[in-house]
């Protein structure tokens, strides 16, 4: 549990310089609000949901863990990692929309922000769902039913730093 909230909370400080610098740089450059405008707010919005339904089915493993039922724990965990994957692949569809219309991540500022930060999310979102995979197996099993609550804390991080860079990449303009 301790290694799980020490890594946690050195992915605050890494997630945190990476918001505060994308707050900087959006209040000295007006260009910024110009080229966010071209970012699509469903995908963004639907790829919220995504993650949030996600969340739901990870404390509903968890709830199936501590009630010591470790194989609807692991089908509960597969959904998860459903969402995982289709998080990734609407962000792979995105970007690849993104990038074929001229917006790379040396387009601008705002392109090479929204890549550096979005793409660490995905590979956050891309290692959750591994783990996930992992202990979806042994929780299969009814094997270490406690690392589901492990891995939950881990994806509940990944969603909240989803809920700050939603806002900052999709809506505020």
């Amino acid at each position: 549990m301790l290694a799980v909230w020490w890594v946690v909370g050195s992915e605050i400080v890494i997630f945190g310089g990476v918001l505060a610098s994308y707050i900087m740089g959006r209040l000295t450059h007006d260009a910024w609000a110009i080229q966010s405008a071209n970012t699509n707010t469903y995908i963004g919005a639907f790829n919220t949901f995504v993650l949030l339904t996600s969340s739901l089915t990870a404390v509903l493993a968890h709830q199936a863990a501590e009630e010591g039922n470790g194989k609807l724990a692991a089908k509960r965990l597969v959904f998860t990692m459903i969402g995982a994957m289709v998080f990734v692949g609407v962000k792979s569809f995105e970007w690849y929309t993104e990038i074929s219309h001229g917006f790379t991540i040396t387009s601008s500022p705002f392109w090479s922000f929204y890549y550096l930060a979005a793409g660490i999310h995905a590979l956050h979102v891309i290692a959750g769902g591994i783990i996930m995979g992992v202990v979806a197996n042994k929780a299969k099993k009814g094997v270490d039913l406690h690392q589901v609550e492990l891995i939950g804390i881990y994806w509940h991080f990944v969603d909240l730093v989803w809920i700050f860079l939603f806002p900052l990449l999709y809506i505020a303009k």
